[in-house]
């Protein structure tokens, strides 16, 4: 049976729907695969597995190194924007009272002028029309007609007639984030993480590259398609089923024997996998248009053989 004739007509003066879609028109939808998903022992920040982990209290694993060093930048930038905007309302002190003085300046010279009669009495609008200009038979104008056309000049192509939008400075927040979560965080809430290496003759790797966690309670290879659960206060690490089902009930860490309560169980956050969701949106999306821009518009797909 032969083809349909709308996928092999392409000399029209438009784009047909399936030409639309072979050149990607639209928006695009591609899931991701294992190697975009992040490992559930790698830092969120540099994405290399872990050294010396801390953890904070919503599950989110950074290197101790890395989450010092971000934290120090969030408090120099904290410290940089308080500067600017003290110096901003510093500033806008300054030109209030400026301001004020000048118009206390304007109100002294009209009651002399009122009081004396040598000048006629102006308002505070015709103040900066004439105040260059002629105010009497022996006076002489100030600017010249260059320098006044320059400031009445609507010039806004000229750098030198382009007025200057004023940058308002907010508070910043003084509190430091997780760059994570984006919820408050500070260094006395991290905690400490100890991951449960495979000892195993096979699995055992000296450089720690390729490494194997384990459960230290039913001994199951810890993969991204586990809940995995730390204790804030020994930092060890157990699936969930474990925790719930001795943890929970015992109150003690399986490892060390501390007294623990449900309060101190944090589920980590992981990066699911490339084959199931795990309350992660593993789908990208992206929108082409065929404009002048994005070059698609120059190109056919070539017809079906």
């Amino acid at each position: 049976m032969p083809q349909r004739h709308s996928k092999n007509n392409n000399d029209l003066a438009f784009f047909t729907y399936d030409e639309k879609r072979k050149l990607g028109y639209g928006t695009q939808k591609e899931r991701l695969g294992r190697d975009s998903i992040k490992p559930f022992d790698a830092c969120c920040l540099c994405l290399k597995p872990v050294i010396s982990p801390l953890s904070c209290q919503k599950g989110h694993i950074f290197c101790k190194e890395c989450i010092l060093e971000c934290l120090l930048s969030q408090k120099k930038d904290i410290q940089r924007k308080l500067a600017a905007h003290a110096a901003q309302q510093k500033q806008e002190k300054e030109e209030v009272e400026e301001k004020i003085q000048l118009q206390k300046a304007r109100e002294l010279d009209e009651f002399d002028q009122q009081n004396h009669g040598a000048l006629p009495h102006y308002n505070d609008k015709n103040y900066i029309h004439d105040k260059n200009g002629f105010h009497g038979a022996n006076s002489v104008k100030v600017t010249s007609y260059e320098e006044e056309a320059l400031k009445t000049m609507k010039a806004f192509w000229l750098p030198s007639a382009t007025p200057d939008a004023p940058v308002k400075v907010e508070a910043p927040y003084t509190c430091t984030t997780c760059p994570e979560g984006n919820e408050k965080l500070k260094l006395k809430s991290l905690f400490p993480i100890h991951f449960t290496e495979d000892s195993s003759g096979s699995r055992n790797n000296s450089k720690g590259l390729n490494r194997t966690c384990i459960c230290p309670s039913c001994k199951v290879t810890l993969t991204n398609t586990m809940s995995l659960v730390a204790l804030n206060t020994c930092g060890h690490i157990f699936c969930k089923k474990c925790a719930e089902k001795f943890m929970a009930v015992d109150k003690v860490c399986l490892v060390c024997n501390k007294p623990c309560k449900e309060k101190n169980l944090v589920g980590l956050e992981k990066g699911g996998t490339g084959f199931a969701g795990h309350d992660e949106n593993l789908e990208a999306t992206a929108f082409k248009h065929l404009g002048s821009g994005s070059g698609l518009g120059l190109v056919r797909p070539a017809a079906k053989t």
